[in-house]
């Protein structure tokens, strides 16, 4: 039972992670991008489904679609995203040019990390609940005993305390690349 809740919370930190890599900073990431959502052959498919993704610096990313009639829907789903950004097609490639943030951008940014962070933290609070009730209705039903129900909830306590300081960090690195 304790293994299927600390599942549950390394998945809340492993989309928390995920999130993270999809807010934009000053350095260009191929995570920005590749989990965009492009209409193609109607179909709804991923960037990376049917594209590279590369990285030119200083700020730049480019896109090798794989097929060439798959340049004009990537190029519209990046423009029609929140990102803001401008795709411009060159060849057989797209090209970003990310532009350097403003501080009233990078403030936004942040806020909105920190919010991303409170949403998963209330997530696990969530599953640490649902743990704790059934720990509850198990000794409720005397499958286990008044000890074994306080250190099952210590231990969950424990796993929740972790996810929670692995999410903090991964936050104060996120937040340390949007301010530089």
């Amino acid at each position: 039972m304790i293994e299927e809740f600390k599942k549950q919370f390394n998945k809340v930190f492993e989309n928390f992670k995920k999130e993270l890599a999809g807010v934009r900073t000053n350095r260009p990431s191929a995570a920005l991008v590749e989990d965009l959502k492009v209409e193609y052959y109607n179909q709804i498919m991923p960037l990376k489904a049917i594209a590279s993704v590369g990285i030119l610096p200083p700020r730049g990313i480019q896109i090798q679609a794989w097929d060439k009639e798959a340049l004009g829907p990537i190029q519209k789903a990046i423009e029609k995203s929140s990102l803001n950004l401008t795709a411009s097609q060159d060849g057989s490639v797209i090209r970003i040019n990310l532009p350097e943030l403003s501080a009233e951008r990078r403030e936004e940014l942040i806020k909105h990390v920190k919010k991303l962070a409170e949403s998963e933290r209330i997530q696990l609070r969530h599953y640490r609940d649902d743990a704790n009730k059934e720990i509850q209705k198990d000794f409720d039903s005397h499958e286990i005993n008044e000890d074994q129900k306080f250190k099952l909830k210590e231990e969950i306590q424990k796993a929740v305390d972790k996810t929670n300081e692995s999410i903090e960090a991964a936050l104060a690195v996120k937040i340390k690349e949007i301010q530089t």
